[in-house]
């Protein structure tokens, strides 16, 4: 909280200062701050528990998050940031028109208060009641008042430097448990990866599984994370996440030049790399320690190995390592709220606000999200899987936001009837299949259990049919005018490896060949 006041307070700070540190940050920085806005204490508590259940597997939700990532550096933020927008909703604005930006803006406020802020709170929450015998309403207005108070005061700055901080001691409490977790494997004689192998359930280790398996009562289901459903169902949560969610495209907005920006993708890229390693496979490392102790509890895997295997001290570093990644993710959010406030909605309805009335706005904002967010929070608890949750909620605008996105940068002749058509069609269906699939109604989850359709091939199927929307009503209507798509959108697809080279190994198309060599490499290892 000191570091963050210190780093991040000025007492006539501009706008753009509060909301996008002054455009100012290096790559690196920007790199570390998409991590830490992404990595929460649901991915440390989740990835062990789902590691211990599924396997490796499940680590495909961070590994290809590294190709999303490339997407953003090499896709979307040349446009981005040649457009000096504040927010992503500006971007659509300008492509498509004022009805697609506010619509967008408020969808992304509900998000942010609903899964970044108010599910993360829970189940950071949960965690520290387990760990500490804290009761977890505590937890969450400590935890969210500390946060609010640096957040509100320091703005974007404050965020990325705490998040620089953060980012360290999250790795490093995660390495360290991952090393005592492969030491006491050795002490047990597993001393290779071949007698690792040996004791974990089939498939445990692999990271590309069949689409079918066994079902439960004979025969054949749908394996929820087959090859099939990571393959074309992840990209779908994955563009509308790392390319188009204001939480975490802001930090790319804040470049002190394009070529940082880019970078800064493509490094927060290499990254994600490390998650499988120092999350998921501890989880698979308690199940073949502690499978005795954890039995069917799979979400006590994370309490279970750190008080089984870390010294005192290192337990502590560990537990700043969980706080740290639930303050992180809280505060991006919380400063994305705030822009989007003041920047979409306030700036639109008032043009001629004043700089310092559009800083209280947004700080004004922050304080009111992050109490409704800790209401929220308290409502964690009926969901059957957090981790299932956040992943099913964004199911009824992701598919819409990702295809408008993604062919709006791609395709010129797209335009803002179908944008709008396309964003209120998946709403609309997308409500549909959280009430019959959560389920609001009944009791039954009709998609996922009576017919066997995961949710991410559920994600699929909505961006097939709103990229259908988007195609046939744009070319049911008129064109957009040249101007008005320009230096919006790539001309031809190819355009985006054209160019001249800007530095050597930190062109960003130079790192983002590495990155993608580097990860074809891992997957046929971990095939």
């Amino acid at each position: 909280m000191v570091v963050g006041i210190l780093a991040g307070y000025k007492k006539h700070t501009s706008s753009d200062q509060f909301f996008l540190a002054g455009r100012s940050l290096k790559w690196p920085i920007i790199g570390t701050g998409l991590f830490c806005a992404n990595i929460s204490t649901i991915h440390l508590v989740g990835l062990a528990s789902s590691g211990y259940k599924h396997g490796l597997v499940i680590g495909n939700f961070e590994w290809m998050a590294s190709f999303c990532l490339i997407l953003l550096g090499i896709v979307f933020a040349p446009f981005y940031f040649r457009s000096k927008i504040s927010t992503l909703p500006e971007y659509l604005e300008r492509r498509y028109g004022s009805g697609a930006k506010t619509f967008l803006a408020f969808i992304f406020i509900m998000s942010a208060l609903l899964i970044h802020i108010g599910i993360s709170l829970y189940a950071g929450a949960k965690v520290l009641e387990a760990f500490f015998g804290i009761p977890y309403y505590y937890s969450i207005i400590g935890i969210s008042v500390i946060t609010a108070i640096y957040t509100i005061i320091g703005g974007l700055k404050a965020v990325m430097i705490t998040d620089a901080i953060q980012a360290v001691l999250l790795l490093a409490g995660a390495a360290l448990l991952t090393f005592f977790g492969i030491q006491a494997l050795g002490d047990m004689g597993i001393d290779s990866w071949a007698a690792f192998k040996a004791v974990c359930r089939p498939g445990q280790l692999s990271m590309i599984q069949p689409i079918k398996v066994a079902g439960p009562q004979g025969g054949f289901a749908l394996n929820e994370f087959s090859w099939y459903s990571i393959l074309f169902g992840y990209p779908v949560l994955g563009i509308w996440y790392w390319c188009t969610d204001q939480t975490i495209v802001q930090k790319v907005l804040a470049a002190k030049t394009e070529k940082d920006g880019r970078d800064g993708a493509i490094f927060a890229g290499y990254l994600k790399i490390l998650p499988v390693f120092l999350m998921v496979l501890p989880g698979v490392i308690g199940y073949v320690l502690f499978k005795d102790k954890i039995g069917a509890d799979n979400d006590a895997t994370l309490m279970v190995m750190m008080q089984e295997l870390l010294p005192v001290g290192v337990r502590g570093l560990m537990a700043a390592g969980l706080l740290a990644a639930l303050m992180s993710t809280i505060e991006a959010a919380l400063n994305s709220t705030a822009t989007l406030m003041s920047e979409d909605i306030v700036k639109r309805l008032r043009p001629n606000i004043s700089d310092a009335k559009l800083v209280s706005i947004g700080r004004i904002t922050a304080g009111i999200v992050v109490v409704l967010a800790m209401l929220w929070s308290t409502q964690g608890g009926k969901f059957g899987s957090i981790f299932e949750a956040i992943n099913k909620i964004p199911m009824a605008f992701a598919p819409g936001i990702t295809a408008v996105f993604l062919w709006g940068v791609l395709w010129p002749r797209g335009n803002k009837y179908g944008a709008m058509a396309t964003l209120i069609f998946n709403v609309v269906i997308g409500l549909i299949y959280l009430a019959i699939d959560i389920p609001l109604i009944g009791e039954k989850q009709l998609i996922a259990g009576e017919l066997g359709i995961p949710f991410m091939q559920v994600g699929w199927y909505f961006f097939l049919m709103s990229s259908a929307v988007y195609f046939t009503v744009s070319m049911a209507t008129p064109a957009p005018a040249k101007e008005k798509t320009q230096n919006l959108c790539w001309t031809r697809p190819l355009d985006t490896l054209r160019g001249k080279m800007d530095g050597t190994i930190t062109d960003p198309r130079v790192m983002a060949a590495i990155l993608f060599i580097i990860m074809t490499v891992l997957y046929a290892i971990l095939h």
